[in-house]
């Protein structure tokens, strides 16, 4: 669980990366170059490619994940204060409860439900400002980035596949990638003609650390954890990019925003409680009569 969520703390650091590294108003370009080298890379390292119905499956979890996702999230946060859409995408978790429950057979329980209204009400104080503006198509984008996500996740959970880890990460961060080539030469044009030194690093923090690193971490721990739990986890992004805005930007962190992340923390916590498995009700049949010490000593219990 630790390990898995590694994952968005590294995510939380997008946005310090995005602001200070990269050249300004490319977002989908970020998310391409974040993906696509990734993904090639990955797959180049494990040299497996898909087999069978792992094409159309890695081009589906790979688009829900990545490429459908960033898509989405970049018409939220151009049309929505960032405020905003990180408290309608922090309604995944409850959405991947309820795809859980349905696809997966898990149980939805009371807690799951209250730790993930938390957390939608721990993310709103954290990041949310009172002139905040509502924009129809901004939050329907952010709700769909929400549904897309938590979908990816349970079909990611559902469709185990059989290639090691990181093959299926490199499968899925391609098929991401590529998805989102086109979609940015539409709305964002070519690459800028010269990038900068800092460019570049952002771009490779964001390929290898934020994609290649964060997004094993993350299947990794699909494979290992129920699927609510990992979503989860996902809700200490926002509170990391707002650390870390106070830490190195000098942004003001207000008592309201620290009473937001300790409910974030709080309802993120108590999401990862596990009933206990019941014990066994039913009697098994009697064990055999074993001698005791003395008669196993006695005259003649050798013989």
């Amino acid at each position: 669980m630790l390990l898995t969520a590694l994952a968005p703390v590294i995510w939380g650091s997008t946005y310090l990366v995005t602001t200070e590294l990269l050249p300004p108003g490319r977002p989908l370009l970020a998310g391409v170059l974040r993906a696509l080298p990734a993904g090639l890379l990955l797959v180049a390292v494990t040299r497996r490619l898909p087999k069978g119905s792992w094409w159309w499956r890695s081009a589906v979890l790979g688009a829900l994940n990545i490429g459908v996702f960033f898509a989405l999230l970049f018409v939220s946060a151009y049309r929505l204060p960032g405020g905003v859409a990180a408290t309608v995408g922090a309604v995944q978790p409850l959405i991947a409860a309820g795809l859980s429950a349905a696809l997966l057979g898990d149980r939805l329980t009371l807690r799951t439900l209250l730790s993930g209204i938390a957390g939608v009400a721990g993310v709103s104080l954290l990041v949310l400002r009172a002139d905040a503006q509502l924009d129809a198509l901004g939050v329907a984008a952010a709700l769909g980035g929400a549904v897309v996500m938590a979908t990816g996740v349970v079909l990611s959970k559902r469709w185990t596949s059989p290639a090691p880890l990181l093959a299926t990460t490199g499968w899925q961060l391609t098929a991401g990638g590529l998805l989102l080539v086109p979609v940015t030469l539409l709305v964002e044009g070519p690459p800028p003609p010269h990038l900068t030194g800092s460019n570049l690093l952002g771009y490779g923090y964001l390929a290898l650390i934020g994609a290649a690193v964060a997004y094993g971490l993350w299947f990794r721990g699909l494979r290992a954890l129920p699927p609510t739990s990992v979503t989860f986890l996902g809700l200490l992004s926002p509170v990391v990019a707002t650390t870390l805005g106070w830490l190195v930007l000098g942004q003001d962190l207000a008592p309201v925003q620290a009473l937001g992340a300790v409910i974030v923390l709080g309802s993120l916590a108590a999401a990862q409680i596990r009933r206990p498995a019941p014990a066994p009700t039913t009697a098994g049949p009697k064990p055999a009569h074993r001698p005791s010490p003395e008669s196993a000593t006695a005259p003649g219990a050798r013989a």
